[in-house]
C-alpha cells in the first residue's frame, strides 16, 4: 500500500462583522464534490501558509485580504492524502466576491449551519468558531458577591458570552451559591459557563464546561466529559499537553505586567504569538490586558482574550 501524499493547505476563515463567515461548495470532478470547505488551497513549494492564502483568495474569489490572522492548524488523513490545514481569520478585505472555482457560495453562521455535508476536517473548526471572544473570570472573593452578579449582569447585557466561575476560595456553600446565580444569569442571555477546577460543583449546576487549572492539566489522563473543556497554561509544553487532550480551548498568559503576578516577567505579544503558533485549537489570551487589546491578540494568532478586572470594569468587546 502506497504511502498517502502530504498536502500542506492555507484556508481562509472570511468574516463579516455580524459573526458569520463564508463557505464553498466543491465542484464535481474534485475530491469530495458536494461537499462544503472554508476558501483556500494547497502551498506551493517555497510558498508561506499567509502568502499561498493571499494568493488563493485572489485566484478563487477575485479579493485581497487586508488583515490575515493566525488561527489554528489541524491535520486531518484522508482516504487520497495527509492534509495540514493552516487556518487563518480575515476579517477585513477587498474586491467584490467573485468565485471562480466552487459550485456555490454561502454565508454561514457556526451554531445554525444551513448547508452540508461538511469536510470531514471542519468539525472542530466549526466548534471553535462558537467560542466567544472574551471570557470573563469571576473574582467574587474580590469584589464581593453582590457586587460581581451586579457587574455580571451588565457585562452580559454588553455582549459577554463566555463566563468562568473561578473563587475557589469561597465558602464551599458561598461558591455554590454563587455558582447557580452565574449560571442563571448566563442562561438568560444565551452565554456559556464553565466552572474552574471542581466538575462536581459544573455538573450540579448545570454548567457548559469545566476549565483546568495548569496543575489540574499536568495530572489529567483523559480529557473530561463536558461540552466544553479548557486549561490555564503558561509554555509550550502545556499547550501541547492540553492540544494531546483534545480540549476546545485554552488560556495562555500573563501577556502583560499585572497586579496579580508580581515582580514575575509578562510575555508580550511577539512570545504570544511564537508559543500558540500551530496549534489545533484557540487560545485565549490573559494577563494585564482588556477589551482594548482585542485587535493586537488576534492579530497575535489568539482567538480573543480573557480577563478578570478588565472584563468588569469596561465594556465587553466585539
Amino acid at each position: 500500500m502506497s504511502e498517502r501524499k502530504r498536502i500542506e493547505v492555507a484556508a481562509a476563515v472570511i468574516t463579516r462583522p455580524d459573526g458569520s463567515f463564508l463557505l464553498g461548495q466543491r465542484a464535481p470532478g474534485t475530491f469530495y464534490p458536494g461537499y462544503w470547505e472554508f476558501p483556500g488551497g494547497k502551498v506551493e513549494p517555497g510558498e508561506d501558509a499567509r502568502a499561498a492564502l493571499v494568493r488563493e483568495l485572489d485566484e478563487e474569489l477575485g479579493i485581497r485580504a487586508e488583515s490575515c490572522w493566525p488561527w489554528l492548524v489541524r491535520e486531518f488523513t484522508y482516504e487520497h492524502a495527509h492534509v495540514r490545514l493552516n487556518f487563518f481569520e480575515v476579517p477585513e478585505w477587498s474586491g467584490e466576491v467573485n468565485d471562480h472555482v466552487h459550485s456555490a457560495l454561502s454565508w454561514q453562521r457556526a451554531e445554525v449551519l444551513t448547508v452540508a455535508p461538511m469536510l470531514p476536517a471542519n468539525a472542530p473548526v466549526l466548534k471553535a468558531l462558537r467560542l466567544p471572544r472574551q471570557m470573563g473570570v469571576t473574582d467574587a472573593a474580590g469584589l464581593g458577591i453582590d457586587i460581581q452578579l451586579v457587574a455580571l449582569e451588565r457585562a452580559l447585557a454588553a455582549g459577554l458570552r463566555l463566563v468562568q466561575l473561578r473563587d475557589g476560595g469561597l465558602p464551599t456553600e458561598d461558591r455554590r451559591r454563587l455558582a447557580q446565580a452565574v449560571i442563571d444569569r448566563c442562561r438568560d442571555h444565551g452565554a456559556l459557563m464553565v466552572v474552574n477546577d471542581d466538575a462536581d460543583l459544573a455538573r450540579a449546576v448545570g454548567a457548559d464546561g469545566l476549565h483546568l487549572r495548569s496543575a489540574a492539566l499536568a495530572e489529567a489522563s483523559h480529557r473530561p466529559d463536558f461540552e466544553w473543556v479548557g486549561a490555564s497554561c503558561h509554555d509550550r509544553a502545556d499547550l501541547e499537553r492540553a492540544a494531546r487532550l483534545e480540549l476546545d480551548y485554552a488560556l495562555l498568559g500573563h501577556v502583560a505586567p499585572t497586579p496579580s503576578h508580581p515582580g514575575q516577567p509578562a510575555l508580550g505579544w511577539r512570545r504570544f504569538a511564537a508559543l500558540t503558533a500551530n496549534l489545533p485549537f484557540p487560545v485565549l489570551a490573559i494577563g494585564g490586558i482588556g477589551p482594548a487589546d482585542m485587535a493586537t491578540a488576534r492579530a497575535s494568532g489568539a482567538h480573543g482574550i480573557a480577563a478578570i478586572r478588565a472584563t468588569w470594569a469596561a465594556p465587553v468587546a466585539g
